[in-house]
């Protein structure tokens, strides 16, 4: 129980390592959460103020998942297996929480799409980049990245199951998928109505 509690707590902490809006207030002077859809998050961050800073905070977002990940491998001598996994998994999902839910942000942060990643790359970089892959994949065919985060919440649940890796990590990473469900659920409202920034959208500014 006292490592459960341990490397919860860790992965928490990293989780609270919130870039968009640690870099918006150092950088730009703003915070990120009254700009765009008011999420503290790399999209948004993309979005609100421009592709460059939105991928400093993606790699941000993304490394501290993984060297969280990495730390537990590493004090606790684990690996993604089903010996390992549960506590791996609870150090990974605690990241997405604390970035959720940051303790000196009000509790208010971003929806842990890219941390979701880095817990992938943390636990086994094959799967990880094939998860950034597929998630790539699923952005632009459907033109949403929301439709991307929905891809990878499954891919995380098909490759527990696949991997056998316990009914610990296969119930974390369905509630993990039905949290960030509803999370993005303004997404797909605004998919709805037609006014969801769109990945065309960012590729011609790009080109622009």
């Amino acid at each position: 129980m006292r490592d459960y509690i341990i490397v919860i707590i860790l992965g928490y902490l990293f989780g609270n390592i919130q870039a968009a809006y640690l870099l918006g207030k150092k950088i730009k002077k703003v915070d990120i959460r009254t700009m765009g859809h008011g999420n503290a998050g790399a999209s948004n961050a993309v979005e609100s103020l421009g592709k460059k800073f939105g991928a400093a905070v993606l790699i941000i977002d993304m490394l501290k998942a993984i060297i969280s990940i990495l730390l537990v491998k590493s004090i606790f001598n684990v690996e993604f297996n089903a010996e390992g996994a549960l506590l791996l998994y609870l150090n990974g999902y605690s990241v997405i929480l604390g970035h959720v839910f940051p303790f000196y942000m009000k509790f208010k942060g971003g929806k842990g799409t890219a941390s979701m990643a880095g817990i992938l790359l943390g636990l086994n970089v094959w799967l990880g980049l094939l998860g950034m892959l597929i998630v790539t994949i699923a952005a632009i065919v459907s033109d949403y990245i929301i439709i991307g985060t929905l891809a990878l919440t499954i891919y995380i649940i098909g490759l527990t199951v696949f991997f056998d890796l316990g009914t610990g990590p296969i119930l974390i990473s369905i509630f993990g998928a039905l949290f960030s469900l509803k999370l993005h659920l303004p997404n797909y409202k605004r998919i709805s109505l037609g006014t969801e920034g769109r990945v065309s959208r960012v590729l011609k500014k790009r080109k622009s």
